[in-house]
């Protein structure tokens, strides 16, 4: 009887996804519910929620989010973008590279795919459109460039997974940097032959000067970079501790320096940080229930279960990619990491796959996902930022979808990218 009644209560959370209630009202719907048909008492439920995100460590997420609001506030981004043309915009489709390179760099502060291609989206496509560029495959490329956001440290989602994996944070962040860059040269390259194909783009002569000067405009940005990248691993900063110095310093260098936060703006900023800090802090403290519940109905045997005679090493992690990249068509990374790297990984580990290279593979699909309809959160902001339908730019997408998964099975097949600077780091 209590399966029957769970399998209800599930097939009622997936016709709430469908009619498109919110995914942490689903969740909570389906703990809840399951909560109380397996004896698992409210009284439990709460403290398990409380004591679920009561750790320091989990506090480098509203921090991360607020440092990319305040980057993209104080211009610095902007800085970014000019610098990343100066440099590339003498090849055919330059202004694209830069766009990418851009993303590359803006993911390395803010830790976020979606503030990543809204971002430089809003800085970069009226350049590129007045560029000579398509403006579906202009929206593809900021699409698809916002994927790094989350593999390039810092990572919002690798917070949460080294949270509710128990994994090494600092191991996470150098695990991304290797993976991060192969996706970002692979889409240049998707780019630069779709540039010279069709004749998209201007170029602009290669000038060491203007090169010289707008690299020193973008001086805080690579200070932010620095901070973020050089703290951690220099053993002076923990992550969290790394995205409070980055915020502050963005907040200083946004008020004193270039002057583009009034202190007016201040509340609005912290304010939008917050709404997206109440979205997803909520979601993690259901999913530590939802990982206890699953484990008290076998959840997570059954589905090691079905891994049983499959045999092989790289059998076993084609039938993991597979379903990671399924399940980042329907939804977010979060939710994808919640419910299924609790699962996989311990999958993963019992055929050998290291614990840290395992969370490159997942982190690297689920972002995938973000270019993948129905879903497809990149396509949404692009098309929202653009003003473009979202079915225009989809096909657009497909060149940058390739290189990705051709970069995520490179990464499935040589842990070394992913395992090598956590290594020789001494982290």
């Amino acid at each position: 009887m209590e399966g029957e009644l769970i399998a209800l209560i599930s097939v009622s959370a997936i016709v709430l996804f469908v009619i498109g209630v919110p995914i942490f009202l689903i969740i909570a719907h389906w703990v809840l519910w399951t909560s109380v048909v397996t004896d698992f008492t409210l009284a439990n439920l709460s403290l398990t929620l409380f004591e679920g995100i009561n750790f320091f460590g989990l506090l480098a997420l509203p921090l991360f989010i607020l440092t990319g609001d305040i980057i993209n506030a104080a211009g610095i981004a902007k800085r970014l973008t000019d610098f990343a043309y100066a440099m590339l915009g003498w090849v055919r489709g330059g202004l694209g590279l830069a766009a990418l390179a851009a993303c590359g760099m803006f993911a390395a502060i803010s830790g976020s795919n979606a503030a990543t291609t809204a971002t430089i989206g809003s800085i970069m496509y009226k350049d590129l459109k007045e560029g000579q560029y398509d403006s579906r495959f202009s929206a593809a490329t900021l699409a698809s460039g916002g994927v790094v956001g989350i593999i390039i440290p810092p990572s919002i989602i690798f917070v949460i997974y080294g949270f509710l994996l128990n994994l090494p944070i600092g191991d996470l962040f150098m695990a991304g940097l290797l993976p991060g860059a192969l996706m970002i040269v692979g889409m240049q390259a998707v780019c630069l032959v779709m540039s010279w194909k069709f004749g998209w783009g201007k170029v602009i002569p290669f000038q060491i000067g203007n090169c010289v000067r707008t690299g020193f405009r973008s001086y805080l940005g690579f200070a932010a970079i620095a901070i973020v990248l050089l703290g951690i691993y220099g053993g002076i900063f923990s992550p969290t501790e790394a995205a409070a110095m980055t915020a502050v310093f963005g907040l200083v260098a946004g008020i004193a320096v270039t002057r583009e936060i009034k202190l007016r703006d201040v509340p609005k900023i912290l304010l939008h940080s917050g709404q997206i800090a109440g979205l997803l802090v909520p979601l993690v403290a259901v999913s530590i229930v939802m990982q206890q519940i699953l484990s008290i109905i076998g959840a997570p045997a059954f589905v090691a279960g079905m891994f049983d005679g499959v045999g092989g090493y790289y059998a076993t992690l084609f039938i993991c990619m597979a379903m990671i990249i399924v399940a980042g068509c329907f939804l977010e990374s979060v939710p994808v990491v919640i419910i299924l790297a609790p699962i996989l990984a311990p999958i993963a580990y019992g055929i050998g796959v290291d614990p840290v290279h395992f969370a490159i593979v997942f982190v690297v699909g689920t972002a995938i996902g973000f270019i993948t309809p129905p879903f497809g959160l990149n396509l949404f902001v692009a098309s929202s930022t653009t003003g473009l339908p979202f079915l225009r730019i989809v096909p657009f997408v497909v060149p940058y979808f390739i290189i990705l998964m051709l970069a995520w099975f490179a990464i499935v097949g040589f842990p070394a990218l992913s395992t090598y600077l956590p290594s020789i780091s001494g982290m």
